[in-house]
């Protein structure tokens, strides 16, 4: 059997022996069905050649797989899928799910995550991975009251279905919000989505065919680069830069002629990095030009600790090719599951086309009680707590850093948005920190979930908005001790590893 197809996208790295690694993955295909009793394996010559690595890596990966039981070594003949893990189930009769699904294209890192992730952990972790709001500070309070006082001149008729579009008062609000920040638009280019992960995904798949280009700036948001490998799209990255690299752009634009520039121009996830107003109106100017879509990304603009945010690039848009998104879930409540695109009325009607397959239109309680929640003033209330209280928790977390690990971690300043973007000064891989630092309670996500190619495993993404600033002082130690601890290991950083390109 070609086994190639069950590793798609596969990565080995430096946290284990390779042999090890090759082995969990094959087990797991064993355990899960993938790799049927019986079923022979490859030579140990084409299992090193489909994992680039040594023979003898090949011959130790199935002699671990033999004395666990997993396969049967004939000698003269090959290995086998052992029958051992299947007898329970040999007299049923059920569908082979695992071999009936096509492949999922799966990034490495994905499945990384997952597994450290669920490691024995402290009960008293503190959590500076995932980029969400303080729940402490959701305004559930304020959404109680609405609904208590405004729930008897609900409209008995908007409990059924509404178009797909979403609630129609809240489109009109958007609308109106979004002309505030200079998006001229018409509630027609607007749709209510069941979050902007949605939006994303469903406006990629009306524009991505596999095999397409699509640009991004790098490091960028992990869900964006899984939407676009999932539909089979080919990667472009633009490099970090002081300025926007639109010299790079262009040479793409003539080389390849992308269909989609996807990102993240205002406090860019995960570096916190801000295009700035000149580059934005050259970046319109080019795209234009090229007539280059671009899917602009904007969950953090609202969240600015010293200067209200530049124009978004829709704004500045008078080619008709931005495609605005933004959420409620990193204003308000991630629960809520709201957000919105505002685009060329073309693109809005194939995405209600796409979007009626996959839930007919997003929740109709959520979108009135959010209406309700903009139309009464309580969003600009909130939202100015908020920047105060994340500008004290960024403080917080910048000086602990320059006070315990300022030599051994730099890091930006960011000027609005959720996260601090990190680089490690020593010796010491972040996937390998993220190990100990789970040990001590403190978790983080390593810098190579954010790039659609591997490269130089020495940053992190810190996100101080969920806890309170003693909670963050108190990660920031334990990081320290990580850190620490992995230096006292005398860590040595491993020759660059051959990366498998299945």
């Amino acid at each position: 059997m070609d086994i190639s197809k069950l590793f798609i996208n596969t990565r080995l790295d430096s946290s284990s022996p390779y042999y090890l690694q090759i082995a969990s993955l094959i087990k797991d295909k064993i355990i899960d069905g993938s790799l049927a009793e019986g079923e022979k394996l490859p030579p140990e010559r084409e299992l090193a050649v489909l994992f680039r690595v040594s023979r003898t890596t090949a011959i130790n990966t199935y002699r671990y797989l033999e004395n666990k039981g997993y396969v049967i070594i004939k000698r003269g003949s090959g290995t086998y899928v052992s029958n051992s893990y299947n007898r329970e189930n040999k007299g049923k009769k059920e569908i082979p799910w695992p071999q009936l699904l096509k492949p999922y294209n799966q990034p490495s890192m994905a499945s990384l995550m997952s597994e450290l992730m669920v490691s024995s952990v402290p009960e008293d972790k503190i959590s500076l991975d995932a980029g969400m709001p303080d729940p402490d500070y959701y305004p559930v309070d304020i959404f109680l009251k609405l609904y208590r006082d405004c729930f008897a001149e609900l409209n008995p008729q908007d409990f059924g279905h509404i178009p797909v579009q979403g609630y129609e008062p809240l489109r009109h609000t958007v609308v109106r919000m979004l002309g505030e920040a200079g998006i001229r638009c018409q509630p027609e280019e607007a749709i209510i989505l069941s979050g902007s992960q949605q939006g994303l995904y469903l406006s990629a798949r009306v524009l991505i065919e596999p095999g397409d280009y699509v640009v991004i700036q790098s490091p960028t948001y992990v869900g964006a680069i899984q939407a676009f490998q999932a539909l089979g799209a080919r990667i472009l990255s633009l490099p970090k830069r002081e300025s926007f690299p639109l010299e790079i752009l262009e040479d793409y634009l003539a080389r390849y002629r992308p269909k989609l520039l996807y990102c993240v121009p205002t406090f860019q996830n995960p570096n916190g990095a801000v295009i700035g107003i000149q580059d934005r109106e050259n970046l319109i100017r080019l795209a234009a030009r090229y007539r280059l879509v671009i899917l602009e990304d904007d969950p953090y603009s609202r969240y600015y600790y010293k200067e209200p945010s530049p124009l978004s690039l829709k704004a500045l848009d008078n080619y008709g090719g931005v495609i605005y998104l933004s959420t409620f879930s990193k204003i308000l409540m991630p629960g809520l599951r709201l957000g919105y695109m505002v685009a060329h009325p073309s693109l809005i009607n194939r995405v209600v086309l796409e979007k009626q397959y996959v839930d007919l239109h997003s929740n109709n309680i959520s979108q009135w009680l959010v209406d309700l929640f903009i139309k009464n003033g309580y969003l600009v209330k909130h939202l100015e707590k908020m920047r105060s209280i994340y500008k004290k928790r960024r403080d917080a977390m910048v000086e602990a850093i320059n006070s315990s690990l300022g030599d051994k971690l730099s890091f930006n300043n960011p000027e609005g948005g959720f996260y601090l973007w990190c680089r490690i000064n020593e010796g010491i891989p972040s996937k390998r920190l993220l190990q100990e630092a789970l040990k001590t309670g403190v978790s983080f996500v390593p810098g190579e979930a954010f790039y659609a190619n591997p490269g130089e495993d020495k940053e992190l993404r810190l996100c101080f908005s969920r806890h309170s600033e003693e909670v963050l002082l108190d990660g920031i130690s334990r990081l320290e001790r990580a850190l620490m601890k992995c230096k006292k290991g005398q860590y040595v950083i491993p020759q660059k590893d051959i990366r498998p390109i299945i």
